[in-house]
C-alpha cells in the first residue's frame, strides 16, 4: 500500500516510519510544528530520518495552536510537570484535540499525493492520559477519514495495542537510531530525565532489557 506517515521525531512515530518502510511504500512523512515547547528538538529527529530513508518531509505549521488552546506543553503554557508519565499532573501536557487536527490535515495530504493510508504511532501507553490516543477515538476518526475521501484513505495504527517497550523492541529489530529520537517535553539541549516522557523513554529501554542511548540531564 502507498502511505504516508505522521513523523514527528519521537521514538514512536520514526519505528512507525521504519516499520512502513519495511511493510509499505512510503510517499511522504508529515511533521506539525504545533508551538509546542519541543518541537525545535523533535521535528531536526524526524527530517534526519526521512533524509537517511530517502522520503520526502514535510514540516506544517499550526501556529494557531499556541495562540489559542491551553496546555503547558505549548510555548505559551506554564512549566512541564515532572513524574510518572500516567501521573494525574501529566493531564496538564494534553493538546485538545491535537491528534484530529493533526489526522484530518494528514488525511487531506494523503489524499492529494495518491496515498491510500496513513500511518500514525499512538501506542496504549498514551492511553491512560491522552483521550485522542485511544482506540476509542481512533476508530471513529479513522471511518470519518475513510468516508470523508474519495480515496477512501485508511488510518493505520500498527502499534495501539502495544506499550513503548514493546516499540523499542520493534526498532531495534529494524536497527533504529533511537539517538537520534527526542522524547523530552521541555526541549532542552539534553533531555531532561525528570518530566513524564523522559520517564517514560528511560522506562521503556530498561523493560525492553535496550541499552538507552540517551543522555540526560
Amino acid at each position: 500500500m502507498k502511505v504516508m506517515v505522521l513523523v514527528s521525531g519521537g521514538m514512536d512515530s520514526v519505528t512507525a516510519l521504519h516499520l512502513a518502510v519495511r511493510d509499505h511504500e512510503v510517499m511522504a512523512g508529515i511533521s506539525f510544528d504545533y508551538g509546542s515547547k519541543h518541537n525545535d528538538k523533535e521535528i531536526p529527529m524526524a527530517a534526519w530520518h526521512c533524509r537517511q530513508l530517502k522520503i520526502p518531509h514535510q514540516i506544517v505549521p499550526l501556529n494557531f495552536m499556541d495562540d489559542l488552546f491551553e496546555s503547558d506543553l505549548l510555548k505559551s503554557g506554564g512549566e512541564i510537570p515532572e513524574g510518572h508519565y500516567e501521573a494525574e499532573n501529566m493531564k496538564r501536557t494534553v493538546v485538545p484535540f491535537r491528534n484530529g487536527i493533526m489526522m484530518a490535515i494528514a488525511a487531506g495530504y494523503a489524499e492529494s499525493i495518491g496515498s491510500g493510508g496513513l500511518v500514525i504511532a499512538a501506542h496504549s501507553g498514551d492511553h491512560t492520559i491522552y483521550p485522542d490516543c485511544r482506540e476509542e477515538f481512533m476508530q471513529p476518526m479513522a471511518a470519518a477519514i475513510r468516508a470523508g475521501t474519495y480515496a477512501d484513505v485508511e488510518v493505520l495504527r500498527p502499534f495501539i495495542h502495544q506499550r513503548k517497550e514493546d516499540i523499542v523492541s520493534v526498532g531495534v529489530d529494524l536497527g533504529v537510531d533511537f539517538s537520534r529520537t527526542w522524547s523530552c517535553y521541555k526541549g532542552g539541549e539534553r533531555h531532561c530525565g525528570n518530566c513524564g516522557t523522559c520517564v517514560e523513554r528511560k522506562e521503556a529501554f530498561e523493560i525492553a532489557g535496550v541499552k538507552d542511548p540517551t543522555i540526560y540531564e
